[in-house]
């Protein structure tokens, strides 16, 4: 018998979870946003340092109301659908395989993309605008919903899904490598005792699947954020050929600051998660749970 559906406050437990670990993450977030779309070739530590210098600390929170938006749009519904499917397809007492979690986060990740674009695109505009020296020439979006009603107004209802193939292609490489790799590494370590259901084994399993999240959706992540930053690509296909005449390491611009925003900001994800699973449990019937020894 399929298990029940998962209740409505499992919804919202990963966006706040997201929302929480942003709060911390943003400022790799913008220089991530900098790295991916500069021509000056600058590193991690000197492009932070010139942000600060001629805009202030503060400028490296700039968009931070939209990525929260973000969060609480993507994160809760990938999430949730990742819940809700792992539930409602998985027999009592058993787990589901990792092939039916790599389908169960790409469903997740397609529909969380699709609900948070919106945002996604107004954050990388509003953190794009610090990088831009002539105050002229930036879009001034004063928060979310300034950014959503100015592009709204001036360019159309539809550009706030501009990159959203880009988008789903990466949301669902992401949450495959941050969510399914998350579940499996935690499941496999449980099971061979080198971990336990704790802090410290939430952290060393969501390392893992940072880690792995980060890697297999890099290029991704340049060609959303080069089509949200940009109006001069037609799709995701000349994004990529012109990204690519720049040579294949271009696909991996800021790879190193990505991993150094995606690790702290899924295993702070995953800490959070897991301490709001815990203070909102679930009857053990209606919940999937990892921790459910496997026959062997």
């Amino acid at each position: 018998m399929p298990l029940p559906a998962v209740p409505a406050h499992r919804w919202y437990l990963g966006g706040i979870a997201g929302m929480g670990a942003v709060c911390i993450t943003h400022p790799l977030d913008l220089l991530k946003v900098h790295l991916q779309t500069q021509t000056k070739g600058y590193g991690l530590l000197r492009l932070a340092k010139s942000t600060v210098k001629h805009n202030g600390v503060r400028s490296l929170y700039s968009g931070l109301s939209a990525s929260l938006a973000r969060q609480a749009t993507y994160s809760t519904v990938r999430f949730g659908t990742y819940d809700i499917l792992k539930n409602n397809f998985t027999e009592e007492g058993t787990v589901p395989s990792f092939s039916m979690k790599l389908l169960y986060a790409g469903v997740g990740g397609v529909f969380g993309a699709f609900a948070g674009n919106p945002c996604d695109v107004v954050n990388v505009r509003m953190q794009d605008d610090v990088r831009i020296a002539s105050h002229a020439g930036r879009r001034n979006y004063l928060n979310i919903f300034h950014g959503i009603y100015q592009i709204t107004r001036t360019e159309g209802g539809g550009r706030l899904w501009r990159g959203v193939g880009a988008n789903c292609s990466r949301a669902i490489l992401m949450n495959i490598g941050q969510v399914a790799f998350y579940d499996q590494a935690k499941q496999l370590l449980l099971r061979r005792n080198i971990i336990n259901d704790n802090m410290y084994g939430h952290l060393l399993s969501s390392a893992m699947a940072g880690t792995a999240a980060t890697v297999i959706t890099q290029p991704f992540d340049v060609l959303k954020t080069r089509m949200m930053q940009s109006n001069q690509y037609k799709n995701l296909l000349s994004c990529g050929v012109d990204t690519f005449k720049e040579g294949p390491q271009a696909l991996f611009k800021g790879f190193v600051p990505a991993w150094c925003r995606l690790l702290p900001q899924t295993i702070l994800t995953f800490l959070i998660l897991e301490q709001l699973r815990k203070a909102f449990p679930l009857p053990q019937k209606q919940c999937y749970n990892p921790v459910i020894p496997i026959e062997k």
